[in-house]
C-alpha cells in the first residue's frame, strides 16, 4: 500500500511563498501521474496542478503563473511551490497519484492533507 504525506502548509500573508513536498512511501516512477489538488471550505476538491510520468503538465487557471508543480524521482516527492499566494488559496491542499493501464483508472492514492492558510 502506497502512503503519500505532505508537508510544508502553514500560515503565510498575502504575496508570500509556500513550498508544500509530498513524499512517496515507494517509488512515484510507477505512477501515471500525481498532483495536487485543494479543497477550502463549503466548496468541492478542485485540481490545482498534475505532472504525468512523461513530464506533462498542467494547472488550473487560477493559479497559472503563481504554482510551479516539480518532482524528484531520487527522492520519491512531488512539491508544490506556491508563490505571490493570494487570500483565496486558503485551502487544505491533498497530494494524490494514479496508476493506469490502457487509459483505465486501475490505482488511486491520496495523502492527508496539508493546510495552507493565506491571511494578513
Amino acid at each position: 500500500q502506497v502512503q503519500l504525506v505532505e508537508s510544508g502548509g502553514g500560515l503565510v500573508q498575502p504575496g508570500g511563498s509556500l513550498r508544500l513536498s509530498c513524499a512517496a512511501s515507494g517509488s512515484i516512477l510507477s505512477f501515471n501521474a500525481m498532483g495536487w489538488y485543494r479543497q477550502a471550505p463549503g466548496k468541492q476538491r478542485e485540481l490545482v496542478a498534475r505532472i504525468t510520468s512523461g513530464g506533462s503538465i498542467n494547472y488550473a487557471d487560477p493559479v497559472k503563473g503563481r504554482f510551479t508543480i516539480s518532482r524528484d524521482n531520487a527522492k520519491n516527492t512531488l512539491y508544490l511551490q506556491m508563490n505571490a499566494l493570494k487570500l483565496e488559496d486558503t485551502a487544505v491542499y491533498y497530494c494524490h497519484a494514479r496508476r493506469e493501464r490502457n487509459s483505465i483508472l486501475t490505482d488511486e492514492y491520496w495523502g492527508q492533507g496539508t493546510q495552507v492558510t493565506v491571511s494578513s
